[in-house]
């Protein structure tokens, strides 16, 4: 069984990724009071999230160039100074386009934040990546619970909550205070160097240097895992280094990536329409106040924390795959139960219930598709930004769209749609890695499924 080691540099990713947190989970349940502070309609407020997707899409394209120049590290603190400017924005400005440009720059820098912190646990941690991963984004929930409560206590004591925007930025500063205090720092060597200096076809060693990429199962051997022979057929192709054609092979992306892409895209659709528009039923359906609703959604971050805790543990021993068909069950229950409850404490079991499903839904896909990508983790983890880019963008204003016409609750059906989706998706990525390694199926490690 893989062994994942806390170290001072994983600890440090987990908190970083934390930060994130407090601001990505804070963000939901603020759509509907800013809906209300700005008279704006369902739709026009969820354009907020086209703002994420639009951020997102950035932050994607502008990673893997930052990390090549200046190191993975670097990138990740980069991207908390920007989410930090961002935030301070959002809290001080009022009108409806300068709070989307906010949430625009917000989302473009945690998008570097998120790859940074995905690149360097995988790297770090090689079979143990899963694990590392939900245990990061369990450090991201549990931050995340502390955001609506807050929220809601400050909405409670009439003091809006605007201020609350400000806690980030001090957050963000107490922990890079730490890391310069307690001298941890993340990688800084540009990892395309490290990616070309690996021969191909090479398994690391879990405890490889975070610098460098760790092949795991699923990596697909170019060469049948003989360099001598890679460098002789790269020479034959014409390529007087040798290292073109084979650098051109390790940045291909397989198949199964693409369908983890797909995946992410749909469980990240999942996720964003619960933060942005579950407070709107809990006030509508359910009967509870707006700071009720608001701290309510705390409820889908607890289960997520509790989740990804367990699952960080459960993920070194069962195959992926399967774990993530469990979990979108989990997350179909919870969803009928709160979408049929009529009063408020049954709708918040319901979303809680609803976390612990949802909580293995991004590590598990994104796990998978940094796996399988090999030494192109930083193009794989750019081009995952894409994915929810386009959930973060398209499904929280076509629910805002149908909630208009028929109320938040009828359209709230749309998720169940999107959790069968993903179930077929987990099906067909099960399929795709059987089929590259026949032989992996069974054996009850993270990757391959």
């Amino acid at each position: 069984m893989p062994r994942l080691t806390h170290d001072k540099i994983t600890l440090l990713a987990y908190a970083q990724l934390g930060l994130w947190g407090f601001f990505n989970y804070g963000f939901g349940p603020v759509v509907p009071l800013l809906r209300d502070e700005q008279g704006s309609s369902a739709a026009v407020a969820g354009l907020h999230s086209t703002g994420i997707a639009v951020g997102a899409l950035l932050g994607g394209a502008l990673f893997a160039p930052i990390a090549r120049r200046l190191g993975r590290g670097p990138a990740i603190w980069l991207g908390l100074a920007g989410v930090a400017a961002g935030v301070a924005a959002l809290g001080a400005l009022h009108p409806l386009p300068a709070t989307i440009a906010a949430v625009a720059v917000i989302a473009t820098f945690g998008m570097m934040v998120i790859s940074g912190v995905n690149v360097v646990l995988t790297a770090r941690h090689g079979d143990a990546a899963p694990a590392a991963l939900a245990e990061a984004n369990a450090a991201c929930a549990g931050m995340g619970i502390l955001a609506p409560l807050v929220i809601g206590a400050s909405m409670d004591a009439g003091l809006g909550w605007r201020p609350v925007m400000f806690v980030e930025v001090g957050l963000i500063a107490l922990v890079a205070l730490a890391a310069l205090t307690f001298r941890v720092r993340l990688p800084q060597a540009a990892p395309a160097a490290a990616a070309a200096d690996q021969p191909v076809g090479v398994t690391a060693a879990p405890s490889a240097p975070a610098d460098q990429p760790v092949r795991t199962a699923v990596d697909p051997p170019v060469t049948g895992g003989n360099p001598a022979a890679s460098r002789s057929a790269d020479a034959g192709a014409g390529d007087l280094t040798g290292d073109g054609p084979r650098r051109a092979a390790a940045d291909r992306l397989p198949r199964a990536y693409w369908i983890a892409w797909v995946l992410m895209a749909v469980t990240g659709s999942i996720e964003v329409c619960l933060s942005l528009w579950s407070a709107d039923v809990l006030r509508s359906h359910a009967g509870l106040s707006a700071g009720g609703a608001s701290a309510a959604v705390a409820a889908i971050v607890c289960g997520m924390f509790a989740g990804r805790v367990a699952g960080g543990r459960v993920a070194l021993r069962w195959p992926p795959v399967p774990l993530l068909l469990a979990a979108l069950t989990v997350s179909l229950a919870g969803f009928a139960l709160f979408w049929v409850a009529p009063v408020g404490w049954l709708a918040v079991t319901g979303l809680l219930v609803l976390g612990l499903g949802n909580a293995l839904h991004y590590p598990l896909a994104i796990s998978i598709a940094l796996a399988v990508a090999g030494p192109a983790a930083d193009k794989a983890a750019g081009w995952a930004s894409y994915s929810m880019g386009v959930g973060f963008g398209i499904a929280p204003v076509a629910l805002g769209w149908v909630a208009d016409g028929v109320g938040p609750h009828l359209a709230f059906l749309l998720l169940p749609a999107f959790i069968a989706a993903a179930a077929l998706l987990a099906v067909r990525l099960g399929r795709a890695l059987r089929a590259a390694h026949p032989t992996d199926d069974q054996a009850p490690v993270p990757i391959p499924a």
